[in-house]
């Protein structure tokens, strides 16, 4: 499910419990948290955040706040508009960002979430956090 405009949900799937298990089971790499963002870009029936828009909205607020680096996937999300009764369907963009480890990564993660819904008056963004892995 991606989070678009008419579904109000913040998810933050992660526990002290995983990350104990995460580290326990690394193999290769070592222990830490993955966030992943869901972004819709529609607004309304129409597609309202263009890529140019949604790369100057990269730069300005997701680059500097992850600056060691992400990675952006093109998607097709979907919704229940529970108003309408009907599956909405919308192009979308997933974010995927490795998290430093800092005090200060959820706030970032919402600081990010808040801006995209104000500036393209989306009424929620997906967050999910896991435990993962991580080698590079």
């Amino acid at each position: 499910m991606w989070i678009v405009q008419g579904l109000v949900a913040v998810l933050l799937l992660f526990t002290p419990a995983a990350a104990v298990r995460a580290q326990d089971s690394c193999n290769l790499g070592k222990p830490q948290q993955v966030a992943e963002l869901m972004f819709g870009r529609k607004i309304g029936d129409r597609i309202g955040v263009s890529e140019a828009q949604w790369a100057r909205f990269v730069d300005r607020e997701i680059t500097p706040r992850f600056p060691d680096g992400l990675t952006v996937f093109d998607t097709r999300g979907q919704w229940r508009d529970t108003e309408r009764n009907k599956i909405v369907r919308e192009p979308s963009k997933l974010v995927q960002i490795v998290l430093p480890g800092k005090a200060e990564d959820t706030d970032r993660l919402n600081e990010i979430a808040a801006a995209y819904k104000t500036r393209f008056r989306q009424q929620s963004v997906g967050v999910i956090v896991r435990g993962a892995c991580v080698s590079f």
